[in-house]
This record gives C-alpha cells, sequence and structure tokens, in this order.
C-alpha cells in the first residue's frame, strides 16, 4: 500500500497557484505569480534538497497540467541539472480524463476517473507518492481520504484571490509533526493523517486534467 503525500508551498490564506513564476499560471485571470520567489533562503532550500535527494523509490503523482507544465520546464534544463536528473529517474503517474499519451520518460497515464484510479494505484504499489502542484487533483482525492501527508511551506502573505490549496467540501483531521521556521517568516510544516479523515457527505470524484 502507497502511501501519498501533497508538497506545495501556500500563503496564508491558502493559496498555492503559481508561487514560482509570473507567467507560471495565469488561469483565472490570476496576477500574482511568483508571489513566493522573495521568500526563499537557504533554510527552506536546504529542507527541500534533503527531502528531494532522500526519496528512493518514491514516485510522483500529477494531474495532467502540472506534468506538462514540468516536463517542458525541466527538458529545457541542462542533461545535468540535479532536479531534472532526479524528475526523470523518478516513477511519474499522470491522472487525467483525456487518454493523449504522456512523453515524459518513466511516466504512466492513470486515464478515468481521479478516485478510482488513485485509489487502485495506492493498493497496487508500496512507495511513497509525492503530489506537487496539481490543485485539481488534490481536490479531488482529499475528500476520500487518498492524502495521507502534507508537506506545506506556510508563506506570511494573504493573496486574497488565487486558486486554494484545500476544497470547500473536503473534511480531513492531520496532525503537525515537524516545523521548521525560516528566515523570511516562511514555516515549513509536515502534518500526517490523524484519526478518521472521511468523505463530505455528497462528496463526488473527477479526474483532473
Amino acid at each position: 500500500m502507497s502511501t501519498i503525500e501533497v508538497v506545495n508551498h501556500m500563503t496564508l490564506d491558502g493559496v498555492m497557484q503559481a508561487p514560482a513564476d509570473p507567467d507560471e499560471d495565469r488561469r483565472g485571470g490570476f496576477e500574482h505569480g511568483g508571489w513566493g520567489s522573495r521568500y526563499f533562503d537557504d533554510v527552506q532550500g536546504e529542507y527541500m534538497g534533503a527531502r528531494m535527494s532522500g526519496r528512493g523509490d518514491g514516485g510522483l503523482l500529477f494531474g495532467r497540467w502540472t506534468y506538462e507544465k514540468m516536463q517542458s520546464a525541466w527538458t529545457r534544463q541542462p542533461a545535468d541539472n540535479p532536479v531534472r536528473q532526479v524528475l526523470e529517474q523518478s516513477r511519474k503517474y499522470v491522472v487525467s480524463r483525456s487518454d493523449r499519451p504522456v512523453e515524459w520518460q518513466n511516466s504512466e497515464l492513470l486515464h478515468g476517473d481521479a478516485v478510482e484510479t488513485v485509489a487502485a494505484l495506492k493498493a497496487r504499489e508500496d512507495r511513497n507518492l509525492v503530489i506537487l502542484g496539481s490543485a485539481e487533483l488534490i481536490h479531488a482525492l482529499l475528500p476520500h481520504g487518498l492524502i495521507d501527508a502534507l508537506l506545506l511551506t506556510i508563506h506570511p502573505l494573504v493573496l486574497g484571490t488565487g486558486k486554494r490549496l484545500f476544497p470547500e467540501d473536503a473534511y480531513a483531521e492531520f496532525e503537525l509533526v515537524e516545523s521548521k521556521p525560516t528566515t523570511t517568516g516562511v514555516l515549513i510544516t509536515r502534518y500526517e493523517r490523524a484519526g478518521t479523515s472521511a468523505p463530505h457527505p455528497g462528496a463526488s470524484g473527477s479526474s483532473p486534467r
């Protein structure tokens, strides 16, 4: 049985959209792209670098949109870039309504309903699966208890607009297992699922792009 961990940057009001670059994700007319860049420091870099290097045989789980954005960005980097090497060597699972092939090496398409396909993946694999970005995928999985842990860098910033990490129809209980402040006011936190995380009444699955 696999575990699924979300790794994302977010603001105090829960926005996760486009933290790294102004043009990263302008969907919905979002104009605050790149909001996380000025908060990055050595503390965060070392922490995230250690997490990435210690992933072992874990895999990555994406929605289609995030997968294609990352493929486009990282395949343009030099072949000896260490982040590109980790991403390319990792097993990548892509949840999508479309049956369009996935072409980045070590990629597998999970075509169909997000909840059904990811639940089946969890049951058949025995590895730590990490979700990067992929808001729609998180929104589909969280109400159904399929997310086991959250690694979040919480930024001292309120945007008031943008795609948020948590869907309105999700109910889940987590406990804090690790926290580390950075020099810029960012709090690196890790939560693990606690007690019973039950689907919200009326929650339904869907397959993200």
